[in-house]
């Protein structure tokens, strides 16, 4: 096409001279030839450039453009994912995820990292990272030249919002060494994370799970399927205690979940919870089917399989029930921060009913604060979260957090009473002091037993207080920085709007950009946040 359109402009070039020079034969048989004065002269270049310039800028509107894998980020919501891959793996999580947003409504793009320059991704605005690594630390061959050129230095990245999934092996002593790369090279380029990075070992599936999970809060479609069904095991639940009554915020509660057998975590480890509808409204919507739920299907009843299903749309276009079961999709997982220790017996969690758009309790806290009842069983299964655990011997721990979070920061303080660790500071906030300090017994016993060297609470919205933990952290940033110089490690758990980049801009104010992303890289910082 574009060969076709230049013969064409060239041979209209030559008809045209053909044609000037036709009319200037013409002109002088006919009359005698005199060179015209300046002023004409002047007009008649002005009106060729002018021409020249129209065809010129005709000729530049009209060409093709070269076909680039980056959209220019003009505030339509498109979404880049970029993806390194070395065995292909990487290329797999990369497509699950662009079709996990797509279906969530998103608009989304990908493309090699490696084909990428820093310009791109500030074009982008949102970037979302597949990235492995190969061999010890280095990146795949694929993404070479951007790791050499793009990431030799920072770049200006700001107003640019991003996560990453690492993928890995433990095995080798830089693991995910590439990804964690790109993300220290990112922050220092000015980028904002949207959540923190996932790595995952061997692909390791609870790892993308909780990738599953960041998706999902990111498209804002709370029901995005599983990629892969967990494989839970049963508990059983046996205590739930209301402990927030007349709140002004949501409900909360303490739930007490014993497994079948022996089952071992460490503190900061996560639950991963399987919904259910309760039975009650299962049969409710039998009932209205004309289904039979004692029906049996690969050893599991229908009942069974519908309380762990989005529940089809009445009437059924078919009666069949091959065909129901074949069209039911499994509720996707809820992830809890545990609060306890394997020494307890018993997961405890703490869960904040959650309400949806059209006025139902949501998926997990609904099943597990109302749905279910003591005695239930409960399909669970616990992930490990190494980059929540505690660091090894007497190193001084900061641990913040606000409304639920305070679970995994109770199941750290468990652990380091346990272990006779005592140099602990506690930054918790919430609501109100009378009725919103959970776990309030533990934690003066902590406090008056020296496990608790320092505690700072926050009410947000008790008359005379109305402060926030990173409020507690500016008020306090000598002894912050103190704490820090003596080796301390910083433990955040709780929200990830409000509270987590609060407490991030306050510990960047305190200790300086460069201190906290070192405190990130040596594991001295870590968040379970959500």
């Amino acid at each position: 096409m574009r060969d076709r359109a230049l013969w064409g402009n060239v041979g209209l070039g030559a008809v045209l001279v053909g044609i000037a020079a036709w009319l200037w034969m013409l002109h002088v048989g006919g009359t005698p030839w005199t060179w015209p004065d300046a002023s004409r002269i002047g007009m008649a270049v002005g009106v060729i450039a002018l021409w020249l310039g129209l065809t010129w800028a005709l000729a530049r509107a009209r060409r093709p453009r070269v076909a680039v894998d980056v959209p220019s980020h003009t505030g339509t919501g498109t979404l880049l994912i970029a993806c390194a891959s070395q065995t292909g793996f990487a290329d797999q999580l990369a497509q699950q995820t662009e079709l996990s947003l797509v279906q969530a409504g998103m608009r989304v793009q990908r493309a090699e990292l490696g084909s990428l320059t820093d310009a791109d991704l500030r074009n982008a605005g949102r970037v979302l990272f597949v990235v492995s690594t190969t061999g010890e630390g280095d990146a795949p061959d694929s993404a070479a030249r951007f790791s050499d050129q793009t990431m030799r230095a920072p770049r200006d990245l700001h107003g640019v919002t991003y996560g990453v999934l690492a993928l890995g092996d433990r095995d080798y002593e830089d693991f995910c060494g590439f990804g964690r790369r790109l993300h220290h090279w990112l922050v220092q380029s000015g980028a904002q994370p949207l959540f923190d990075p996932v790595e995952v070992n061997n692909g390791d599936d609870g790892a993308l799970r909780h990738w599953q999970h960041h998706l999902s809060v990111l498209s804002g479609a709370v029901d995005l399927p599983d990629w892969q069904r967990p494989a839970y095991q049963t508990w059983t639940l046996r205590e739930r205690q209301h402990l927030n009554p007349d709140s002004l915020g949501e409900a909360c509660y303490h739930l007490v979940l014993e497994p079948r057998e022996a089952i071992t975590w460490q503190a900061g480890d996560i639950a991963e919870v399987e919904p259910r509808h309760s039975a009650t409204s299962v049969q409710a919507w039998l009932d209205r089917a004309g289904v039979d739920g004692a029906l049996m299907a690969d050893g599991e009843s229908l009942r069974s399989r519908m309380s762990r299903s989005y529940l089809p749309t009445l009437p059924l276009t078919s009666g069949d029930t091959a065909t129901l079961l074949a069209s039911l999709k499994n509720l996707p997982h809820r992830e809890y921060s545990i609060a306890s220790l394997p020494a307890d017996g018993a997961v405890h969690l703490l869960v904040r009913q959650m309400w949806r758009d059209d006025g139902q309790l949501g998926l997990g806290s609904g099943w597990l604060t109302s749905g279910a009842q003591p005695g239930d069983e409960v399909a669970l299964r616990i992930r490990a979260n190494p980059q929540f655990h505690a660091p090894a011997g007497d190193v001084p721990m900061i641990l913040i957090g606000n409304g639920t979070g305070l679970a995994g920061l109770r199941a750290l303080l468990r652990q380091r009473e346990s272990t006779g660790h005592h140099r602990n500071w506690l930054v918790f906030g919430e609501r109100q002091a009378a009725r919103d300090f959970f776990h309030r017994e533990d934690i003066e016993r902590w406090q008056r037993e020296g496990h608790l060297q320092r505690l700072d609470l926050a009410w947000s919205r008790d008359p005379g207080n109305g402060r926030y933990v990173q409020q507690c952290l500016r008020d306090a940033a000598d002894e912050v920085r103190h704490w820090v110089d003596q080796g301390a490690a910083l433990f955040v758990c709780g929200s990830l709007a409000g509270m987590a980049p609060g407490v991030d801009a306050a510990l960047r104010d305190i200790l300086g950009e460069s201190a906290v992303e070192q405190l990130r890289i040596d594991g001295r910082y870590r968040r379970d946040v959500y």
